[in-house]
């Protein structure tokens, strides 16, 4: 017996995976907003009735895609920054920029997954708390860095002062998550994470056409920008 469901569940998790496959091909070719489970279906030689049985509705199986993609940029952001030799890892600037790299790249290489967590949000669709903490792994690895900074007493508190309702949002945050940083800093990371994105959709979106080139430069550039905007000392 024991033989016989486990041939089931492998057989279960191709299906599953060959779905979401398709869908991610209608999530490049349509977008979203119009993918079908009856078109998945069709394409994968299913009956739609059994398709219903690995992703009851369209938003369930949306809801795999979206987690997905959280964990791997999520991934690609925590593996850049264990990839660091020594010599850079002990440099908080040089795992921050490794973190915002590892984005940048898995974005460039998914920008179709990019936009389906940080483009429009998909009509009648609204995300389940499921999708809370992937979605949390690229801010929780850009905490992580200025923390471990904070602890070494290598964190240089930002100066000028930001309204009490900013700094209250962030502090709410930070208890909530169970983090240990001033007020100052962590609203200037909710910033920074804000910022990261924006550039990022800036570049995939098309934003950027005909006005910047130099958009690695830039990118890095900026990075280290906002590296300096949450206390963390870089090169100049």
């Amino acid at each position: 017996m024991t033989a016989i469901r486990g041939a089931r569940e492998r057989a279960r998790s191709e299906i599953t995976e060959a779905i979401k496959a398709e869908a991610r091909k209608q999530l490049a070719a349509e977008g979203a907003a119009k993918l079908s489970l009856r078109a998945v279906a069709r394409e994968l030689g299913m009956a739609s009735s059994a398709l219903y049985r690995y992703f009851p509705s369209r938003d369930d199986l949306l809801t795999a895609l979206i987690v997905d993609a959280y964990n791997a940029v999520g991934e690609a952001a925590e593996r850049a920054r264990d990839a660091l030799p020594p010599a850079d890892a002990a440099r908080p600037a040089a795992r921050w920029t490794a973190v915002c790299t590892g984005v940048r790249d898995w974005a460039l290489a998914h920008p179709h997954e990019y936009a389906l967590i940080y483009g429009s949000p998909v009509p009648g669709y609204r995300a389940p708390r499921t999708t809370t903490e992937p979605a949390a792994r690229v801010g929780l690895a850009l905490i992580g860095v200025v923390r471990d900074a904070h602890a070494a007493g290598a964190l240089r508190e930002p100066g000028e002062p930001l309204p009490d309702a900013v700094v209250g949002d962030a502090l709410a945050l930070g208890a909530e998550l169970g983090i240990e940083l001033p007020g100052a800093v962590l609203a200037r990371l909710v910033g920074a994470w804000a910022q990261l994105f924006g550039l990022l959709s800036f570049e995939l979106f098309g934003q950027f056409n005909g006005v910047v080139q130099a958009r690695t430069e830039l990118f890095e550039q900026a990075v280290l920008q906002l590296a300096r905007s949450v206390g963390l000392s870089t090169p100049r």
